[in-house]
């Protein structure tokens, strides 16, 4: 954890200082918000910042979504004044500590932070197997692929890695490659000179170089742009990299773990991923396994996840039911961990009586988990005969002219609304645009949002 102090605090700023870092936080400070900034820009980093209420709140946090810095403020001041605390919170702030600094308060912010998501709680065989590879190589400085379905816990386990390496007292700095713009991509990762484009108001620091050190995290990584690519090729192979409008390269000393929830060979043959790019990535594979495949992870998560919200929402913690459990292990959990996260979290709030029992165990909708509106419904034989026949009506075309039909009819039923269409089709917003930019190329008409597709 590291805590960034901006201002004194009100002259409570040593106290605040010896509680975090008694806490294992790594505190450093900033006499103003240019100065902060300054700092954050050069690459030290913060996981979290403390900034004396006396400062404007909101400026700090204009500057920092302007600069693409996603560091969340805690507002800092005397007593319990209520006017304060609350315009604090409007500018932007995510919370409000009041001075002097309390031991209890400043733990349960900075805990809020780390987030104990990060725990790697496990008792099935089949993730024992991945962990016992995960420690035989996380001394190594070899680059690691984490791949498996969504909601997994590919991050927990890159974290789990990092903890055991030889760089473990150096930063972790994780980058998720499919929720940043391709256009912001490259100066996130590479950092900026300043006047570099429209808005580098100053230099920025990149992630490699603030991971410089420790370790590198590129999450969901299928989703990066095949000429970035090529930039992150040369940077793994030369250990040094260019910043955007930079004229000189600067080296770097990091270890890279990289995730994905894709086949990344089968995006090779695609051509999406570079191959040379896959073997530097892929030295060594950590497969994690789906929740199903894992039963008794599934129990041992959802006891975690009862303890931790009952915790959280300060109700009376509750035992599994015997019945709650046989129904946990048999549902499928697409969405992994996540999906059973949610739903723990949903039931602590819905249980009544002794026990989580079978009724507070409820899918988003309010369904009940395997009700009979939730199982696959049998497929009738005249189903399975219009299946059939509708199968060899594709026989004789390619697979290129079915995918393009297929996405243009999904975005014509969901009158151009791309977030949508991906949704339904199961691919990313990025692998969509990509799509369509091919597909106008052409000449076909792309329908925009708001409208459906003329038929031709």
């Amino acid at each position: 954890m590291r805590l960034l102090i901006v201002g004194s605090l009100q002259g409570q700023i040593g106290t605040a200082t010896k509680i975090a870092m008694d806490r294992g936080a790594k505190v450093t400070h900033a006499n103003d918000i240019e100065q902060a900034m300054a700092s954050l820009r050069s690459g030290v980093g913060a996981d979290l910042v403390f900034c004396d209420v006396g400062y404007d709140i909101g400026t700090l946090v204009r500057q920092l979504a302007a600069e693409r810095i996603c560091t969340p403020v805690v507002a800092c001041g005397i007593g319990t004044d209520a006017r304060r605390a609350v315009d604090a919170i409007r500018a932007g702030a995510k919370e409000y500590l009041p001075l002097p600094a309390d031991a209890e308060m400043i733990a349960a912010i900075l805990a809020a932070v780390a987030d104990d998501t990060h725990q790697l709680i496990h008792e099935d065989e089949a993730m024992t197997a991945v962990l016992a590879l995960a420690d035989q190589v996380a001394g190594s400085e070899a680059s690691i692929l984490i791949t498996g379905e969504s909601g997994t816990g590919k991050e927990v386990m890159a974290r789990y890695i990092h903890r055991k390496s030889l760089r473990a007292e150096k930063p972790f700095i994780s980058v998720n490659c499919a929720a940043i713009p391709e256009n912001l991509l490259e100066s996130e990762l590479f950092g900026h000179e300043k006047g570099a484009f429209t808005g580098a108001v100053a230099r920025r620091i990149g992630k490699f170089e603030e991971a410089n050190g420790g370790t590198l995290l590129l999450d969901e990584i299928s989703e990066m742009d095949a000429r970035l690519q090529a930039k992150l090729l040369r940077a793994i192979q030369e250990r040094e990299i260019d910043r955007v409008g930079g004229t000189k390269p600067v080296k770097v000393d990091i270890r890279i773990i990289a995730t994905s929830n894709r086949d990344l060979n089968e995006a090779v043959k695609h051509g999406t991923f570079r191959e040379d790019l896959l073997y530097r990535l892929n030295v060594v594979n950590l497969r994690l396994p789906a929740l199903r495949e894992r039963p008794k992870d599934i129990l041992a998560l959802a006891r975690h996840f009862a303890h931790k919200y009952a915790e959280a929402n300060g109700v009376p913690f509750r035992p599994i039911a015997s019945t709650t459990e046989r129904l946990l292990i048999g549902h499928p959990w697409r969405g992994n961990v996540r999906e059973l996260e949610n739903t723990m979290h949903r039931s602590v709030l819905l249980a009544q009586g002794n026990e989580i029992s079978p009724e507070a165990i409820r899918l988003p909708d309010g369904s009940a988990v395997g009700s009979p509106s939730n199982m696959p419904a049998p497929v009738s034989m005249a189903v399975q005969a219009a299946n059939a026949i509708a199968t060899r009506g594709l026989v004789g075309r390619t697979v290129a002219d079915v995918e393009r039909d297929l996405i243009l009819d999904t975005l014509d039923h969901c009158l151009g609304n791309r977030t949508h269409a991906a949704n339904i089709l199961g691919i990313s917003i990025r692998t969509l645009r990509n799509k369509l930019r091919e597909y106008s190329s052409s000449g076909l008409a792309i329908p925009q949002h708001g409208e459906a597709r003329m038929a031709g």
